[in-house]
């Protein structure tokens, strides 16, 4: 018997699973090399395995989004970028087995409840259950909602009360259904609105059903050994790192003493505690929220600063980690 045949079989390594092709993926790579990671497609296009460089232990899949949240869901990767909107309507149970660690700024739409434009009348999801009841009263038949989104419509038209109706599984342009007579409404997800106003449909005002986009998703299910454990805390440390350097400002400023009520425009503004000496030698530095830095700057200025200047920082890191700690606490 070979050598090789009598060996362990080699521990899972950490597997990510990102978008295959088309936008999400050249988000997904420019989301990872914001934090200093850069993603390797193997040998190529067609290739569908790859490797995230900085990060030796972890392993690449290629995937569509539905298969992502089919192996999240299955425990075959531990982490994918997806979005919300398919992790809702594929896993009737999703927070049993997956959890959503951040949402990532990109791959926003909205899932929404769409009416004829004609039906003047029909404005709240209220409205639609008196159509329905009309709709059966003068035809015999319930109404027909055409969606790719089954169990998110079943789910929010049961919490709004609205009973009598029919699914029809759409399988093309799901906006084109009440022209071409095939449904009554529509469930779809839109960015716009443009397709829908194109095609003489309206969004019904409470009709918004999930405002969904790219989600960094971790699975339940996963084997999760101290190895997987410190390849994620190392990617989520780095994650956040960005992350807090992207929307913070270290603001400096030229101060002979600390003014007064220092300690409540700081809390005000949201910015840190300083971390630099204040006085003649070393200037006051605080980080502050991007939005706040104006606002922190003409306080400071207002308050004796001779000079107040604004940096933009790479990389923050904490000690604590809000990222990791909501995946350990999930899988405690």
């Amino acid at each position: 018997m070979s050598e090789q045949m009598l060996s362990p079989a080699a521990p899972m390594p950490f597997i990510l699973a990102v978008p295959s092709k088309g936008r999400l993926q050249e988000n997904a790579a420019a989301f990872f090399a914001r934090a200093g990671f850069q993603m390797a497609q193997g040998r190529g296009v067609r290739d569908y395995r790859g490797t995230l460089k900085g990060m030796d232990n972890v392993e690449v899949a290629f995937l569509s989004a539905s298969e992502i949240v089919s192996q999240l869901a299955a425990g075959t990767v531990h982490m994918g970028i997806t979005g919300e909107d398919l992790v809702r309507e594929t896993l009737l149970d999703a927070d049993n087995r997956v959890t959503l660690l951040t949402p990532l700024g990109f791959g926003q739409a909205n899932v929404v409840v769409a009416v004829p434009q004609a039906w003047i009348d029909v404005r709240t999801m209220a409205d639609l259950e008196d159509v329905a009841a009309a709709f059966r009263s003068k035809r015999g038949q319930p109404m027909r909602v055409a969606t790719k989104y089954v169990n998110l419509t079943r789910a929010y038209f049961a919490a709004h009360g609205v009973s009598d109706y029919r699914i029809v599984e759409s399988l093309g342009a799901t906006e084109g259904a009440p022209a071409s007579g095939s449904a009554e409404l529509i469930v779809d997800i839109t960015t716009t609105g443009a397709t829908l106003a194109a095609n003489a449909l309206k969004i019904l005002d409470d009709g918004v059903m999930l405002r969904s986009e790219a989600n960094l998703v971790a699975s339940l299910r996963a084997p999760w050994t101290q190895p997987h454990k410190q390849a994620a805390r190392t990617l989520l440390n780095q994650i956040q790192a960005e992350e807090e350097a992207r929307l913070s400002r270290q603001v400096t400023a030229s101060l002979a003493q600390l003014p007064p009520g220092l300690a409540e425009a700081l809390q005000r503004f949201n910015a840190t505690a300083p971390f630099g000496a204040a006085g003649l030698v070393e200037p006051l530095k605080v980080l502050c929220p991007q939005d706040s830095v104006a606002a922190l700057a003409d306080w400071l200025v207002g308050n004796g600063a001779e000079h107040v200047s604004v940096q933009r920082l790479d990389y923050i890191y904490n000690a604590k980690n809000p990222l990791y700690e909501r995946l350990a606490a999930r899988l405690a």
